[in-house]
């Protein structure tokens, strides 16, 4: 239930709130004042399109707020929790406290807040689907449409249904998905046949290289090793010799050079102690280097033993791991992948023939299925359409349309569709002797505005909505008939909230709560604000919407007649 709504910067609305409450309010006011400007509100609230041509002449931008009532641990509040918005407990209740924002910048942005959160414009439009039905002329020319009259039959025939509804669209989409992919490795068979055939080359061309993890960066160290081989024997002979050797007739090698110096330091250090680390440190030395040069011998032996030949098979070995690399690439790393990730590719290209039994299968069993489920939707539903006929035929007659009958007819379509089997079609026969024609042929606006009315009302016992928005749901009616929608949208309103926009002083006469648009004119700019009626103003508005002139002796009586007959019920 809607509590309130306030409006800034809307349209002519400079700055209104909206008092709403249980129960059925009308909203009245003069021609221009305002009055769909509310109803605009209302839809930029539930996720409606917003447009910054709206927004009011003058103003940066325009918000728009509604507080609601809901079930603390209903969907919408759980919805609300899952966007990361807050509900306000309400101490001894079980609903909470909703907070809706919509606010647009006449740069055209729009921002949607829910609970305190911001929250993406979507999320507005999933809680509105599940607070609020709004009914206004458009959507009588979408009830002209089968798809609009299934969906209402659908509503009316409850949550039974729904549940065979759901489990026939589970199956039709498994159908679905099933039939694509089949119809896909049928027409693809060819080239699937191709690809697995070019798989396998490459697997085996992979598998008989068998590359090893790092075996390119190996390779070309290796390689690099042998290309420069003699470089690399002459740099450790040389530094061999100048370490130990017998050609260096001057000076001697290092470790002559040292053992020279060792020997003076030892017949020294007889004379002075300080002197025996150095020696000691000179004999290390000279183990040093005697190992250094034993370590560059075995390294010129391990020369020796390498050659041309190996460096040629290193080469080719490249080679081949760089072709290998160009075509399962960009890493030999990749390529090594290449094996698992092309095996199971394999894998499943060669179980074609078995995925396309199994898929056959599997479409065959799933449309049987589904014929069997469109049966029992059609089943429910022509059940359904009885009971529905018979409900608003009866609040026909209640709406001044005494003689007219609804008839909800139910026909097998020539194909199944998620939908079901079933084409729906709401016959209205307006008098006896005159053949049904479907509403969008044999209804005028007026009959159309109580047939909407008539089927809300009945589904309403079956399917109750929270709030049910009306706007102009009146038009095109008067008098008699007028009275009786505004009893009907009353009855309503016992289990429902009913916010009704009206022109028709019969149909606001049964509001428990009166709101007036008014407009003021101030020069060139135009406010509306919004005033909630009581007492006299209630009957002069009453009396003004009656004859246009709120003072009328005469409409001040007729409104305090229709306000008493209304009052009476």
């Amino acid at each position: 239930m809607i509590e309130e709504i306030s409006i800034r910067g809307l349209g002519v609305i400079g700055d209104a709130r909206l008092p709403l409450g249980p129960g059925f309010t009308a909203l009245t006011g003069e021609t221009g004042a305002g009055k769909t400007m509310v109803v605009t509100a209302l839809g930029l609230l539930l996720g409606g399109r917003a447009d910054s041509s709206a927004i009011r002449s003058g103003s940066s931008g325009a918000v728009v707020e509604g507080q609601w009532l809901v079930d603390a641990n209903g969907p919408v509040a759980e919805r609300v929790r899952d966007a990361g918005g807050d509900l306000d407990e309400i101490p001894d209740s079980s609903d909470a406290g909703l907070l809706l924002s919509r606010s647009l910048s006449a740069e055209g942005r729009s921002r949607a807040v829910v609970g305190g959160r911001a929250a993406p414009v979507g999320v507005l439009g999933e809680i509105g689907h599940q607070l609020v039905v709004v009914h206004g002329q458009s959507d009588q020319v979408r009830l002209r449409s089968g798809t609009a009259q299934r969906a209402a039959l659908d509503r009316f025939a409850g949550a039974d249904l729904g549940a065979v509804v759901a489990t026939f669209q589970g199956v039709y989409r498994r159908w679905q998905s099933a039939e694509a992919e089949l119809e896909l490795l049928v027409a693809e068979r060819d080239r699937r046949i191709r690809e697995a055939e070019d798989l396998t080359l490459a697997l085996a061309e992979i598998e008989e290289a068998a590359p090893l993890p790092n075996e390119d960066v190996e390779l070309g160290e290796r390689i690099d090793r042998l290309t420069n081989l003699e470089d690399l024997r002459l740099a450790a002979s040389q530094a061999q010799e100048l370490l130990s050797a017998q050609t260096l007739e001057d000076t001697g090698d290092v470790l002559v050079m040292l053992d020279a110096a060792r020997r003076l330091i030892e017949r020294a250090s007889e004379h002075d102690t300080e002197l025996a680390p150095i020696s000691e440190a000179l004999a290390a030395a000279t183990f040093a280097v005697n190992d250094i040069s034993a370590q560059l011998s075995s390294y010129l032996g391990g020369l020796d033993i390498e050659g041309a030949r190996e460096l040629e098979t290193l080469q080719e070995r490249r080679a081949l791991l760089t072709a290998l690399v160009r075509k399962h690439g960009p890493t030999l790393q990749d390529t090594i992948d290449f094996l698992d990730t092309g095996s199971s590719r394999l894998l499943e290209l060669n179980n074609d023939s078995d995925r396309i039994s199994a898929l056959s299968a599997q479409v065959e069993s799933d449309q049987e299925q589904i014929l069997a489920l469109a049966d029992d939707v059609s089943a429910l539903r022509r059940a359904a359409a009885v009971r529905l006929s018979e409900g608003v035929t009866a609040e026909l007659g209640a709406l001044a349309m005494a003689n007219a009958r609804l008839t909800v007819d139910v026909q097998d379509k020539d194909e199944v569709s998620l939908s079901g089997k079933d084409r729906v079609t709401f016959l209205l026969q307006p008098h006896p002797g005159v053949d049904p024609l479907p509403l969008g042929r044999g209804a005028s606006g007026g009959e159309l505005s109580r047939v909407m009315l008539a089927i809300e009302v009945v589904i309403a016992g079956k399917d109750p909505v929270p709030t049910f928005i009306f706007d102009e749901v009146d038009a095109g009616v008067g008098g008699a008939s007028a009275i009786e929608i505004g009893r009907r949208l009353a009855s309503l309103a016992q289990t429902s909230q009913v916010i009704v926009v009206t022109h028709l002083a019969q149909v606001a006469a049964f509001s428990t709560n009166h709101l007036r648009v008014v407009k003021d004119v101030d020069g060139s700019v135009t406010t509306s604000s919004v005033q909630q009626l009581e007492g006299e103003d209630r009957i002069a508005e009453m009396a003004r919407l009656l004859s246009g002139l709120p003072d009328s002796e005469s409409g001040l009586a007729h409104a305090r007649e229709l306000l008493e007959m209304a009052h009476r019920g």
